[in-house]
């Protein structure tokens, strides 16, 4: 359930950069809330049913683990970023965290 509510996230938050960049910014605002709400339709139980085996902070860096390999994709094949070496930098620091929160 985090994995598809962060790829409705990304597009919520980022999404409007190509799809409204040539419309007024408030009609890239109701198309971001209208999908961020179906976001949050999918985040909400998620967290809630994480809280109930996992810590709080171990809940948190888990989702940004999740939104790094959400928006890396996102970046690359839909906005066409060019892929760089810093985003397989940031995934290690990103695991890094991982390991850590999680470790016994």
């Amino acid at each position: 359930m985090l994995v598809v509510s962060n790829i409705f996230m990304t597009f919520a938050w980022y999404g409007h950069l190509r799809n409204f960049s040539n419309k007024p910014w408030f009609w890239a605002v109701l198309a971001s809330w209208l999908i961020a709400g179906f976001e949050y339709l999918l985040m909400v139980p998620a967290n809630r049913i994480g809280i109930q085996t996992m810590s709080l902070p171990q809940l948190k860096i888990m989702q940004e683990a999740i939104t790094l390999a959400v928006f890396v994709p996102f970046a690359v094949f839909y906005m066409h970023t060019p892929l760089k070496m810093d985003y397989l930098y940031a995934g290690v620091c990103i695991l890094g965290a991982v390991y850590f929160i999680f470790r016994a």
